[in-house]
């Protein structure tokens, strides 16, 4: 007797009740309604034909352990392994997750005065925290604390990254500055400073004496928190 084994094909989601389908939901009823899977079908916009973009969506959060933070490590490549994601859907994604990452950090940037380090790492975290590799940044700030503008210097591996400190007092005295911040990431999670982290900090601050520039803090942040150089006596 022949068995047919074959998985019954999916119902497209355009079959679908008008109250089940993602799209509709969004408009109708708000998008906090949504479920994460239910919100990145709708980034995907279509399955494969073996399955729906819902069931697709899932799988993607599986893939990332259900953690929208996890989801904004994952490169493109890796998402390409999935049946039925493609360059197309894989970029969308990561687009979508650093739009995400960026409003939430926008409404940190709306803080123009940095008094602590708390404040610095409210101000770095939502950018730097979930960064698989680790990124330097610097804020410029004047007398009064207030911020003058921030940069993103430079980018490296995921245990180190290569600062010039050259590039950043040639901008601090471009923008006025008489201040500044540092912030890095570790991407391992660790909160503690490396003996490099150390150096390069010293580097700065005796530099900044040169030229009458104060610097104020050295902020490390991870997902776990943050590491202030200044509140720990190390500056």
């Amino acid at each position: 007797m022949f068995v047919n084994v074959n998985p019954a094909p999916h119902l497209a989601i355009h079959k679908w009740p008008e109250n089940e389908k993602p799209r509709e939901k969004l408009v109708n009823i708000g998008a906090s309604a949504l479920s994460d899977a239910e919100l990145l079908a709708i980034l995907l916009h279509t399955g494969h034909k073996s399955k729906s973009a819902l069931e697709l969506a899932k799988e993607i959060l599986r893939l990332a352990d259900n953690n929208l933070s996890e989801l904004g490590k994952i490169t493109v490549k890796k998402l390409q392994k999935l049946r039925g994601v493609g360059y197309a859907k894989a970029v969308t994604i990561l687009a979508a997750m650093e739009l995400a990452r960026r409003r939430q950090a926008g409404s940190i940037h709306k803080k123009t005065v940095i008094n602590s380090g708390s404040d610095a790492a409210l101000f770095f975290k939502p950018m730097l925290a979930d960064k698989p590799f680790e990124t330097f940044h610097v804020l410029f700030l004047s007398h009064a604390n207030k911020v003058l503008h921030y940069r993103h210097l430079s980018t490296g591996g995921i245990t180190s990254t290569v600062v010039d400190p050259r590039i950043i007092f040639r901008e601090a005295l471009d923008t006025g500055a008489t201040k500044l911040l540092l912030c890095h990431n570790h991407p391992s999670g660790s909160l503690r400073p490396s003996q490099a982290d150390l150096r390069i900090t010293s580097r700065i601050k005796d530099m900044g004496m040169l030229f009458d520039i104060q610097v104020m803090d050295h902020i490390i942040v991870s997902e776990t928190g943050y590491y202030s150089l200044a509140e720990e006596g190390m500056i």
